[in-house]
């Protein structure tokens, strides 16, 4: 069933989500400092072209313990990736979501899109895990 969902989501607006977010990916990779952002892009990519079958939580949850990206350094990459790059992503995903809910049809990758658009806010110390991963803490 995630096959059919994932294909069907690639064409109501996976595609060129995912496009977007290498894009963004590839601005942050021509500024040397911009590379941990563009492997957070990266990865995030992969799981706005085929989200189900994938649920994207905290590292620090998962793993239990922080790290570079989910302490005061994640914080303040967080913040520099929503002025550059974070805003316009979730923008996007905003608009998709809105243009698929017009047809009665979209409505359920609509929502999709939705959920999706809190990602790029905040997408440093995240991790994409298979859906039926076990992840300790979350609620």
């Amino acid at each position: 069933m995630n096959l059919i969902l994932n294909i069907l989501w690639i064409v109501f607006g996976g595609l060129w989500m995912a496009v977007g977010w290498i894009i963004a990916g590839l601005i942050m990779c021509i500024t040397i400092i911009g590379i941990p952002w563009a492997r957070a892009a990266s990865t995030i990519a992969g799981y706005a072209l085929l989200p189900f079958g994938s649920m994207a939580v905290d590292r620090e949850t998962y793993r239990g313990q922080g790290d570079i990206g989910t302490g005061p350094l994640g914080t303040l990459g967080n913040l520099v990736w929503l002025i550059l790059a974070g805003w316009w992503l979730a923008l996007a995903h905003v608009v998709t979501a809105v243009l698929l809910a017009v047809p009665i049809i979209g409505i359920p990758f609509s929502w999709g899109h939705l959920k999706l658009a809190r990602i790029p806010l905040w997408p440093v110390g995240k991790t994409i895990l298979p859906r039926h991963a076990p992840v300790p803490n979350c609620s």
